[in-house]
């Protein structure tokens, strides 16, 4: 764990190289995704039962390519009552968030009285990822395919790998909940592929979303343009500004909310409290051994984790910005986190106030918890209902509209080199 102090004379050496630090995994895996692809694409059906005898250890043809929503519901009615609740209550908040997100279509005239605007249409069909093994999250099942729904995607198709042939009935009960469409026990690049290009069986789709390992992201990568993707996701990250009125503990498993993640996660402090830094140091050692992600954690807080003393807690907002983090808490009182907040540029998401944990958001608070990581928030924003959906813009010209505006098309048209441009106006003025 890196301890900076703002008032020492190396710190902007050290923090820039806290935020120029790459987490993403080492190997290059480009030149095998690529392969992986270009086999899906020209084998179909028969790569995926390859690439799924080998990684999964599980036999599509003889076993079964697909989960059936009869599964699907069973698994629902089998969940525990206080789980089905909770799934329930996500899902309800989530998709009430998300309903708000649709954009209204434009239609009006202008001064010169020509019609334009833009209408809003969801696209035909759209694909989630869902991980298998330690990643396999059904909060994250709601969140892929409730904004899908909302927006009016007629055809939501999951893929996810089932090691061994097993499946977590919990994401299973979280499909049913959600309204998928398909589930394809496929994954990996290979499923990605499977989406974008379409197989026999597996018909494409338009939009990939979901999480995945750097397989996954790297086909996601590769494949955009082919298809729509939510975006390339990197190991999880949050930032917590806290002054010293916090319990360290507390503070101390927020940090930890993200570092059990994986070891390549990222979590850090910046508060204005030296004492506060030293006590939160503290409590991260004494939880984590109580914990069973503990192994996960210690290598995450070990290579990754950082708390950072600045003069004023307004001193830590420009150094959040370079950071752009996934998740930010503002951990201090209502009024104080507002005006934190309005200084804020770049987050993901930013969670206010001192009962606010990032943890909420991951579960049931509404907005969605897939977000831009390693400093992308810098330029692009959390999944949401317009991420399934596309805007075509529309024009309607009278003869009036157009004499006041076709003369400086032509004009423009003539400058530029395109005769026919300025000819096709040309011809409908008198």
């Amino acid at each position: 764990m890196r301890r900076l102090d703002a008032s020492d004379p190396g710190f902007a050496a050290a923090f820039d190289a806290l935020v120029n630090d790459r987490r993403e995994s080492a190997s290059d895996v480009s030149a095998d995704v690529a392969a992986i692809i270009a086999r899906v694409k020209a084998k179909g059906d028969a790569a995926l039962a390859d690439y799924t005898a080998r990684f999964d250890r599980f036999d599509l043809d003889a076993r079964g390519w697909s989960i059936s929503k009869a599964e699907c519901a069973a698994a629902y009615d089998g969940l525990a009552p206080e789980l089905r609740d909770a799934l329930n209550l996500a899902a309800e908040r989530i998709r009430a968030y998300h309903a708000a997100q649709r954009p209204e279509d434009r239609d009006y005239r202008d001064g010169t009285g020509a019609r334009l605007g833009a209408r809003w249409g969801a696209v035909d069909a759209a694909g989630v990822y869902v991980p298998g093994g330690r990643a396999a999250y059904p909060s994250s099942v709601l969140m892929n395919i409730i904004p899908a729904k909302v927006a009016g995607v007629e055809r939501i198709v999951m893929v996810t790998p089932t090691p061994d042939g097993a499946t977590n009935p919990v994401v299973m009960a979280a499909a049913h909940i959600g309204g998928v469409d398909e589930i394809w026990r496929v994954g990996g690049a290979q499923a990605v592929a499977a989406l974008a290009f379409g197989t026999k069986r597996i018909a494409p789709v338009d939009v990939v979303t979901g999480p995945g390992n750097a397989w996954v992201a790297e086909a996601k990568r590769q494949l955009y343009g082919v298809v729509g993707i939510d975006m390339v996701a990197g190991p999880s990250e949050i930032v917590v500004v806290a002054d010293g009125r916090n319990e360290p503990h507390v503070i101390a498993a927020d940090l930890l909310s993200q570092a059990e993640h994986d070891p390549t996660s990222q979590s850090i402090l910046f508060t204005d409290d030296s004492d506060f830094a030293d006590a939160v140091a503290v409590a991260v050692a004494a939880v984590i051994p109580t914990l069973a992600t503990a192994s996960t954690m210690q290598e995450s807080w070990a290579a990754n984790g950082a708390v950072i003393v600045v003069p004023t807690l307004a001193d830590a907002i420009p150094l959040c910005d370079r950071l752009a983090p996934e998740h930010l808490e503002l951990a201090v009182d209502a009024a104080e986190a507002d005006a934190l907040f309005a200084k804020v540029r770049h987050a993901g998401s930013v969670f206010l106030g001192r009962h606010t944990p990032e943890a909420i958001g991951d579960y049931v608070a509404g907005p969605n918890h897939v977000l831009p990581t390693g400093r992308r928030a810098r330029f692009s924003s959390g999944l949401s209902v317009t991420d399934f959906m596309k805007r075509t813009s529309f024009l309607a010209l009278d003869e009036g509209a157009l004499a006041a505006i076709g003369p400086a098309a032509i004009a423009l048209a003539k400058a530029e080199g395109l005769p026919a441009h300025a000819l096709s106006v040309q011809n409908r003025l008198k």
